[in-house]
């Protein structure tokens, strides 16, 4: 049985502004690891509850995933008490996944155990995922045995520019995440603003927002599968 750690952010908030998790970027990849039999541990920066951003509760966000997983008590449970990145068994699993939401911008940039859990696991040719905000892991990163960005000539996407100044937060993000993936010689791809887009490189996997997360969970569970 394939084990894939979902990462969600620790950070309530940005700058003065209230966010968290963006709830079905981790709900739709939970139920889709689930279905094809993985095992699936929640982890966070902090460890313990984490914060859902209260926008992506809202009538126009709230996915039939996004309901399952609030009454779901084992996936609430498991969101109410995740385990510390950093105490986390990485070795351990096949794949890693990072889902989205501002907070991201907080606790996924120049953490320890996030940068850790990625050189470790990309190193041993497992799977490393993100979606959304959660490519904001990826610019501490390096290569195996290298000082060079890890994303440098391989193909990604992850949050624009255009829907960060969609959503009015570009002045508050501590970098634009198109812009810095591509600073780093990432080969960006996108598509049209808030529809779904996933580039896979080898066993980098990323998507450019919530309309992406099923499709970045499809496309790891098909690594994990060949």
């Amino acid at each position: 049985m394939p084990k894939v750690i979902i990462v969600s952010t620790s950070a309530p908030e940005l700058a003065g502004f209230k966010t968290g998790l963006w709830l079905e970027e981790c709900a739709a990849p939970y139920y889709k690891f689930k279905e094809a039999g993985c095992e699936v541990e929640i982890a966070s920066p902090a460890g313990g509850p984490v914060p859902l951003d209260a926008g992506s509760l809202g009538e126009a966000f709230l996915t039939d995933s996004c309901k399952k997983f609030l009454f779901d008590p084992e996936a609430m449970g498991m969101l109410s008490h995740t385990t510390k990145l950093s105490a986390a068994d990485v070795s351990a699993a096949d794949a890693i996944f990072f889902c989205g939401g501002h907070g991201t911008c907080v606790d996924f940039i120049d953490d320890a155990s996030v940068k850790s859990a990625i050189e470790t696991l990309y190193g041993a040719g497992k799977v490393v995922a993100a979606v959304c905000h959660g490519p904001t892991c990826l610019p501490q990163c390096t290569k195996p045995g290298t000082d060079e960005p890890l994303v440098k000539d391989l193909v990604v996407t992850g949050f624009t520019d255009t829907e960060e100044e969609a959503v009015q937060l570009t002045g508050k993000v501590p970098f634009l995440l198109e812009q810095k993936l591509k600073e780093q010689g990432g080969k960006f791809e996108r598509a049209d603003d808030w529809n779904p887009k996933v580039c896979v490189d080898g066993k980098l996997i990323t998507g450019q927002n919530p309309q992406s997360s099923e499709a970045c969970a499809e496309a790891v569970i098909k690594i994990l599968s060949a």
